[in-house]
């Protein structure tokens, strides 16, 4: 019975997402070091500027907010509407001794950055091979 409603709906409205498909969305963020500092991007696609939330707590950044999607097509006489809503959070710790009121963040064209001066961290030694006895 299932198997015939999917091939009736599939057919009309396209593939319907069964309840296990569905995934959360996290946004993909790049770390560089940059000027002594580091620089971190978020890709945001779709998202506004005031559903972006940036903080920082006891040496946590914390990059939350709120994707909203709507889509709407017309096809053979059906109106097929979408909705989806989702909360995300991404969060990362920083290196000691960040200075909070020095971490500045812009928005624009659906990327975040986030510049923390002065908190790149050290470069670290390659790892050395101890030959066996």
């Amino acid at each position: 019975m299932q198997s015939e409603m999917d091939r009736l709906f599939g057919g009309t409205f396209g593939r319907l997402p069964q309840a296990a498909e569905t995934t959360e969305w996290a946004p993909a963020i790049d770390v560089t070091a940059e000027n002594g500092g580091m620089v971190i991007r978020a890709e945001l696609p779709g998202v506004k500027r005031e559903d972006v939330d940036v903080s920082v707590h006891n040496g946590v950044l914390a990059i939350s907010g709120e994707h909203k999607e709507e889509t709407e097509q017309k096809t053979a006489g059906y109106l097929v509407r979408e909705r989806r809503y989702g909360s995300f959070r991404r969060s990362m710790t920083l290196p000691e001794g960040v200075d909070a009121d020095e971490i500045k963040a812009s928005f624009e064209d659906g990327v975040l950055e986030v510049k923390i001066p002065g908190s790149a961290p050290a470069v670290e030694e390659l790892p050395k091979k101890i030959e066996l006895e």
